[in-house]
């Protein structure tokens, strides 16, 4: 088991005692958070309507900064929305997809031979030009094979894993996911790092916590400044909790996991105030995905009330809670209605650190600044106008939303050999002609939903109808513009092979943990869905 210890309460009475915490030195340059959670669901939050109010502090998050209900991944799965985050780009031009399939989602498990394309420049990687040291705790889901690693692509620091934490593994036909600490493996999930599959504990998020916690304090005390990339993933099934918060939620495993977050949150902006810098941190906190609505409901968040989840691009499976905070700059209380992007993470980042975007290639995230630091209550339609979210599943824009409207070009939930097998990503959810358990075209014929009368997406707008023709002139050419200039990248997901599981990660030697690897015989991955 993983030894932790308690840094912040340790840190804060040592300064105490010394009398020098409130001396604490600040840089001018600002520091940026951004905390990913994994499958966590628009509706798991209180300030979004979560009828068990178990999220006070990211609600007093929400009180404190700006709240974005019209907030998107870049894709309704895991790896390809992490790739678009630190990239600012969609996945069809960062290769994070596959092409061995039409809209097929494809991720990182631990037989993918490919990651991270070599030419992706990432976010830690231009903040070094500002002098920014880089750290990311938790999950990095983009390339386990030692050339894609977090820090060959400009992180200073990791303490995480590389894959999920599926498991526990046989060791002879699959080894458990190794968790690092920098270059090194330290141990592995279900061995060193225990998850109790039966009782749902682990003390995973307390680990990642301090780990947050620790590096904050180092940079802050060296007046350097710094970026966390905080990505815990205890709301991916299989969820877990501490001992502490296990049996606290009325919403189950689930909502054990996401109030031990929730606090883990408080617990990273207070420390930011402890330390006197919190005017001086931007925050952002988001998920990667919608919440996975085909594990509920014990392993299952909360997508309100958009349709279906995790997998999807309906709304539940693509829009993501987001919390802007930054004391001082960011008024409180505010509500943004801007359409924005996690790709818009990796472009305000580089706008908050005084940087200018790399202009050798297209970028799909937009600078948020304008929105986020000069709001007006005179101004409450104070938006970046005009412009679209595309919906990408795979290899294909599925929809695109544009103003409160959006047209699905495509339309499928899951086959229904899946379907039949109980797989089930729209759960009591089902809307005939569109949660299509085939791949039905709309080209020429979008479905449109206004999204503002209809969130859950179940009241096509009348194709013969003025409204009809008015939106799909306007978005039209959008879509012929967008694919028109599109240039997709180089598939870096349609590979795998047992041989580059993490058999022998570095490190292994010195804990005795290196495992055989089978003879390489390399095949095209299978993405059902």
């Amino acid at each position: 088991m993983y030894e932790l210890f308690n840094f912040q309460t340790w840190i804060f009475f040592y300064f105490l005692l010394c009398g020098c915490l409130s001396e604490m030195p600040t840089n001018t340059t600002p520091n940026i958070i951004i905390m990913l959670m994994d499958d966590m669901g628009w509706g798991d939050l209180g300030v979004f309507g979560q009828p068990s109010k178990e999220t006070p502090n990211l609600d007093a998050m929400a009180a404190q900064g700006m709240l974005f209900p019209n907030f998107y991944t870049a894709n309704p799965l895991c790896s390809p929305s992490r790739a678009a985050l630190l990239t600012g780009r969609l996945p069809v031009r960062n290769g994070f997809y596959t092409t061995n399939g039409h809209a097929r989602n494809a991720y990182t498990p631990q037989e993918i031979v490919g990651g991270i394309s070599k030419g992706e420049i990432l976010l830690p990687r231009m903040l070094k030009k500002k002098g920014y040291v880089s750290k990311i705790v938790g999950k990095w889901h983009l390339g386990h094979r030692p050339q894609y690693l977090p820090l060959e692509q400009g992180f200073d620091e990791w303490f995480g894993a590389p894959n999920c934490h599926f498991g526990p593994n046989n060791s002879s036909i699959k080894p458990n996911v190794p968790v690092y600490k920098d270059s090194q493996m330290v141990g592995r999930f279900y061995e060193e790092f225990e998850i109790n599959r039966k009782t749902g504990e682990s003390n995973l998020t307390q680990v990642y916590l301090e780990e947050g916690l620790d590096f904050i304090f180092r940079q802050a005390k060296a007046r350097r400044p710094f970026f966390l990339y905080w990505a815990p993933d205890a709301t991916h099934a299989p969820v877990y909790a501490s001992k502490r918060f296990l049996g606290r939620s009325k919403r189950g495993r689930y909502g054990d996991a996401v109030m031990e977050l929730d606090d883990s949150v408080g617990q990273i902006l207070s420390w930011l105030g402890t330390l006197g810098i919190q005017n001086n941190t931007f925050v952002f906190f988001t998920s990667d995905n919608g919440a996975a609505v085909m594990s509920g409901p014990n392993e299952s968040g909360s997508n309100g009330p958009f349709l279906c989840g995790k997998e999807t691009t309906f709304e539940g499976g693509m829009r993501e809670p987001g919390i802007a905070w930054w004391p001082g700059h960011i008024p409180k209380g505010t509500v943004s209605p801007q359409l924005a992007s996690v790709m818009d993470l990796f472009t305000t980042s580089l706008a908050v650190a005084g940087l200018t975007a790399p202009d050798d290639r297209t970028l799909d995230g937009l600078d948020l600044t304008p929105v986020l630091l000069h709001w007006s209550h005179t101004r409450l339609n104070h938006t970046i106008t005009g412009r679209p979210i595309f919906y990408y599943r795979g290899n294909e824009m599925m929809a695109v939303r544009l103003g409160l409207y959006k047209a699905h070009y495509w339309t499928w939930s899951n086959s229904w050999e899946e379907f039949n097998e109980g797989i089930n990503f729209c759960p009591g959810q089902e809307v005939p002609g569109v949660t299509t358990h085939i791949q039905k075209e709309h080209t020429m014929q979008p479905i449109i939903f206004h999204l503002g009368r209809d969130p859950g997406e179940k009241y096509p707008i009348s194709v013969v109808s003025k409204e009809y023709r008015a939106v799909l002139s306007r978005i039209s050419p959008l879509v012929e513009q967008h694919k028109r200039t599109l240039v997709p990248s180089a598939p870096q997901l349609n590979l795998c092979d047992l041989a580059v599981m993490n058999w022998a990660p570095a490190g292994c030697e010195k804990l005795g943990k290196c495992l055989k690897a089978p003879k390489s015989e390399p095949w095209k991955c299978d993405w059902p869905h």
